[in-house]
């Protein structure tokens, strides 16, 4: 009885001293201060573990929207209209769709897809707008309420039924695509087969400022997001990208306008989701006729694409007798942070076999074709006030809060558990 006792009591004794070390080592970490006011480092960590392992988003997004910051957000709008009945939508608000998962504004080009389509009946594409993570909506509930904002902005009054033939520009490594559709600018931007990365919101200001010098009313500007490759610095390719912008643009301008015919269509690629990189939204795709030229503009639910890729699915394009068009995808964050990767997702056709996908999109692009009918546009730009975006301050914050505990973590575990450990086997070999 008297050795039982004995192993109880430095069991218990043991236990005590790896349970207050434990307690030391966090009560430590949960001092460090993170740069993010009113939580500690132990409160984000359970936040981001409960959306990591549950897929609870609230706890995460009570956080940002305490950290969020009210921003007035742009919405650029493209509305088809054939016999009176909306035909197809493109609609870029410049808010980035992340940060992960179904947190935040992750979500956002599907759920505006859907919300668009259920109302109007028709396919609506929501490519990604010149935007960083600066702009990520902080919540569901902010997501919700810009998509409200948006479906009572989605009819432009001032329409046209002439649009000029595209205009495609490379300069260096930028190419820019343009057509003129009644008095605004749809371009479109890519360095592909280069690494694509988010372009700023100050190149969107100047090509719509450099189209109001032109005569236009407006210009809608996406990043195709459509090449991912080795690292590398997007702000490099700026002033490319500004020239390639406004010489496309001007060689638009100088083109007969016409009338025109638009066709769409949405496919899917059966039993392939956001583990392989493709988001809900699967593939829309807006087909446009002017004077016997055709242009595609594919639009893949998915965060980025593998270089190449986007050549591959153009160059099978012109099987179909499509002369022109672009690839682009939504950069939807809801494939990231599901897979175990560097990355942490996976580009569109990193995993996706090639061949079925350009498959799917011809097909889908084959639908387009037999539904061109003639079309009028609308166009317009719209401001939403106050939605709250995380902000680059508190990405910042977040970021460098995160790191710091990290780095804190690995000092205080290599100070704490070799003590822990020493003193326990002292209390073994002398007690």
């Amino acid at each position: 009885a008297s050795e039982t006792a004995y192993y109880a009591t430095h069991a218990i004794l043991y236990l005590t001293i790896l349970l207050a070390g434990v307690a030391l080592y966090i009560k430590l970490i949960d001092s460090e201060e993170i740069g993010v006011k009113g939580f500690t480092p132990i409160a984000l960590f359970k936040a981001f573990l409960a959306d990591w392992m549950e897929d609870l988003n609230e706890p995460l997004e009570d956080i940002l929207e305490k950290i969020g910051k009210p921003k007035t957000i742009k919405v650029s709008i493209l509305r088809f209209v054939s016999k009176g009945k909306p035909k197809a939508l493109i609609v870029v608000p410049r808010i980035h769709p992340g940060p992960f998962k179904n947190v935040g504004s992750s979500p956002l080009p599907n759920l505006l897809s859907e919300a668009l389509k259920e109302k109007f009946g028709c396919v609506a594409l929501v490519p990604h707008s010149l935007s960083g993570h600066d702009l990520n909506l902080t919540s569901r509930g902010q997501t919700d309420r810009l998509i409200e904002h948006v479906l009572i902005a989605s009819k432009p009054r001032v329409s046209s039924n002439l649009a000029s033939p595209p205009r495609k520009v490379r300069m260096g490594d930028a190419e820019a695509h343009c057509q003129i559709f009644g008095k605004c600018a749809f371009i479109t931007l890519t360095v592909s087969p280069k690494t694509m990365e988010d372009l700023p919101p100050e190149l969107d200001d100047f090509i719509d400022r450099e189209a109001r010098k032109r005569g236009l009313d407006c210009a809608v500007v996406v990043d195709a997001h459509n090449s991912i490759g080795k690292p590398s610095d997007i702000k490099r390719y700026l002033p490319e990208l500004k020239q390639a912008a406004l010489k496309s643009m001007e060689a638009a301008l100088k083109l007969k306008k016409r009338k025109f015919e638009v066709g769409s269509s949405s496919v899917y690629l059966e039993g392939i989701g956001v583990e392989k990189g493709l988001g809900p939204g699967g593939i829309s795709i807006l087909v446009v006729k002017v004077g016997g030229k055709k242009s595609a503009y594919v639009l893949i639910d998915g965060n980025n694409m593998v270089s190449g890729l986007r050549e591959k699915i153009l160059s099978s394009l012109r099987e179909l007798g499509v002369d022109n068009g672009e690839v682009m995808t939504t950069d939807t964050h809801t494939v990231n942070g599901v897979v175990l990767t560097e990355r942490g997702w996976y580009p569109v056709g990193e995993v996706i076999d090639h061949e079925e996908l350009i498959g799917c999109i011809k097909g889908g692009v084959e639908q387009a074709l037999s539904k061109l009918e003639p079309a009028e546009v609308s166009w317009g730009t719209y401001t939403i006030p106050n939605v709250k975006v995380i902000g680059e301050e508190q990405v910042n914050s977040l970021c460098a809060g995160t790191d710091k505990t990290v780095k804190r973590s690995k000092d205080l575990a290599l100070t704490i558990f070799p003590v822990l450990g020493l003193m326990i086997s002292l209390l073994v070999a002398f007690v």
